[in-house]
C-alpha cells in the first residue's frame, strides 16, 4: 500500500513538474520576444483550436501540444502499418510528426501576398541577383560561370522571364490542385472539378479517358525537372491547348529548344517560391503553394490521405513507391486545420462537407501577428504591409489598366499593399521579402 502510495506521489510530482517546466518555459519566451498577454492568448487559442480540428477532420489522427503553443504532433493511430522506407537508411516512416504552427501560419500568410513567377523586376531587384541567384535558374550542365556573360544568361531565361507578375493575390475565386493519387478512381469528382474557377494539374497527369474521375478543365500545371523535359508531351495532355506551364525547377536547353521549335504556344514560367523545409519536397506541395499566391479558396483532390492506404498509386499508372505518403497526409492534414485548404477523397466526398473547429479568421490573424514577433520576423507587429520588404525596389514600368481589369479582391488587395509586388526570398524564410513599388 506504500509503495503504491510511493507512486502515487512520484506521478503527481512529475506532472507537477512537467507543468512547471511548461509554464517557465512560456514565460521565458515571453519575456525574451516582448509577446503581449493577447498574443499569447492567441497562440494558445489557436493550438486548441487545431487540436479540436484534427481530431475531428482528421479520420484518426491525433494532435498532442508540444513545449510551447507553437509545437505540436500529429501521431497516427498506433494500429497504422508503414510501408514506406528511407531509401537511404531502409528504416520505416514514424508514425508522429512535429510541426510548428506559429512558422506554418507566418509562412502561409506571407505566400498570400506573394507572387510565386520569377519575372525579371525580381532578378534586377535582387542584390546581384543575376550573378547570384540567375545562373541557379538554367541548367547546370551550361557553364555560366555566375552569369559573367549575362547576355547569355538572359538569352537562356527570355522565354520564360515575364518582366513582370503574370498574375496576381486573389486574382481567382475558387481553386482546385489536383493530385495523381489512385484514389481518385474509386470516386468521380468530374463534374465537381470542372465547376472551379481555376484547375491547376501536376506533371504528365492524363484528363482524356479519365474525365469522370478528374474532370476536363486544366488551366495551371506544375512540372518537375523530368515533365519539364517532356514539354512537348505535356503540352498535348490538354485539348485546349491553354495551360500555362509552371516549372519548378530549372530551365533547361531541351525546353527552350522545344519551345522555339515546337512551337509550345502555352505560357511558360519559372516558379520562385517560399522554404518550407522537408515537409515541401513534392510537386503537390508546390501547386497548392501556387494556388495560395492567386486564389481565394483551394480545394486539393487526388492526394492519398486517407488512411489505410497500402501503397503509393497513380490514377493513370502502375504503382510506385512515392515518397513520405504518411508525412504528407499529415502536413495537408495541418493545412486544412488551419484553414488553408479543404481536402476532397473518398472518405470525404460530400463537396459541401463543413471542416469543423477550424480557427476563425480573427484568431488566425492574431496568431500570425504573434507568430512573426516570435520568429523575429521582418517588420512583425506593424500594421504597415510594406513593413515586411526587407528589400524594397522602385520600379517605373507599371501598367494600371492590368490591375484595374481585375476582380474586385485582387483589386482591393493591391490597395492594401499600395501597388507594391511582394516575392517570396526563396531559401530564407522569415528575412522578408523583396518588393517592388510604384515610382512616384
Amino acid at each position: 500500500m506504500r509503495l503504491l502510495q510511493f507512486g502515487l506521489l512520484v506521478a503527481l510530482a512529475s506532472g507537477l513538474a512537467a507543468i512547471i517546466i511548461y509554464i517557465t518555459g512560456v514565460t521565458n519566451l515571453y519575456e525574451s520576444t516582448g509577446l503581449s498577454d493577447e498574443d499569447l492568448e492567441a497562440l494558445q487559442s489557436l493550438q486548441g483550436g487545431f487540436q479540436k480540428c484534427v481530431s475531428a477532420n482528421g479520420l484518426g489522427l491525433q494532435s498532442v501540444s508540444g513545449k510551447d503553443y507553437c509545437q505540436v504532433t500529429l501521431n497516427f493511430p498506433s494500429d497504422t502499418i508503414p510501408k514506406w522506407r528511407d531509401p537511404k537508411t531502409g528504416e520505416l516512416e514514424d508514425l508522429s510528426f512535429e510541426f510548428n504552427l506559429c512558422e506554418a501560419v507566418a509562412t502561409w500568410e506571407q505566400v498570400r501576398n506573394s507572387t510565386t513567377i520569377l519575372t525579371r523586376e525580381f532578378i534586377d531587384a535582387l542584390p546581384n541577383g543575376w550573378e547570384e541567384y540567375a545562373w541557379r535558374r538554367i541548367n547546370k550542365g551550361i557553364n555560366l560561370n555566375h552569369c559573367q556573360n549575362k547576355a547569355l544568361c538572359v538569352e537562356k531565361l527570355s522565354l520564360v522571364l515575364p518582366e513582370t507578375p503574370p498574375y496576381f493575390p486573389q486574382q481567382f475565386g475558387r481553386c482546385a490542385v489536383i493530385g495523381n493519387s489512385g484514389d481518385l478512381l474509386k470516386t468521380r469528382f468530374g463534374k465537381e472539378i470542372d465547376s472551379y474557377d481555376v484547375v491547376i494539374r501536376e506533371n504528365g497527369a492524363p484528363i482524356q479517358n479519365y474525365t469522370e474521375y478528374v474532370g476536363r478543365k486544366s488551366t495551371f500545371r506544375l512540372l518537375n525537372r523530368g515533365s519539364a523535359k517532356a514539354l512537348d508531351k505535356v503540352v498535348e495532355l490538354d485539348e485546349t491547348r491553354q495551360e500555362a506551364l509552371i516549372i519548378k525547377t530549372t530551365i533547361h536547353d531541351i525546353m527552350n529548344k522545344m519551345i522555339r521549335e515546337v512551337p509550345i504556344k502555352n505560357p511558360v514560367y519559372l516558379m520562385l517560391g517560399a522554404s518550407f523545409g522537408s515537409a515541401a519536397k513534392g510537386t503537390g506541395l508546390k501547386a497548392l503553394e501556387f494556388a495560395l499566391s492567386v486564389c481565394d479558396s483551394v480545394d486539393m483532390y487526388g492526394f492519398t490521405v486517407d488512411p489505410g492506404y497500402k501503397e503509393w498509386t497513380r490514377y493513370f499508372s502502375e504503382s510506385r513507391q512515392g515518397h513520405t505518403p504518411l508525412h504528407g497526409r499529415a502536413y495537408y492534414q495541418m493545412m486544412e486545420c488551419l484553414g488553408l485548404i479543404k481536402i476532397h477523397s473518398p472518405m470525404r466526398p460530400d463537396p459541401n462537407r463543413v471542416v469543423k473547429f477550424v480557427p476563425s479568421h480573427k484568431t488566425i490573424r492574431a496568431a500570425r501577428i504573434a507568430s512573426e514577433k516570435l520568429l523575429r520576423r521582418v517588420g512583425a507587429g506593424s500594421a504597415d504591409p510594406l513593413a515586411a520588404c526587407s528589400i524594397k525596389r522602385k520600379q517605373v514600368k507599371r501598367n494600371p489598366r492590368v490591375v484595374s481589369s481585375l476582380r474586385k479582391n485582387a483589386v482591393d488587395h493591391q490597395k492594401v499593399v499600395k501597388g507594391a509586388t511582394m516575392y517570396p526570398l526563396e531559401q530564407n524564410p522569415g528575412h522578408g521579402q523583396l518588393c517592388t513599388v510604384p515610382a512616384g
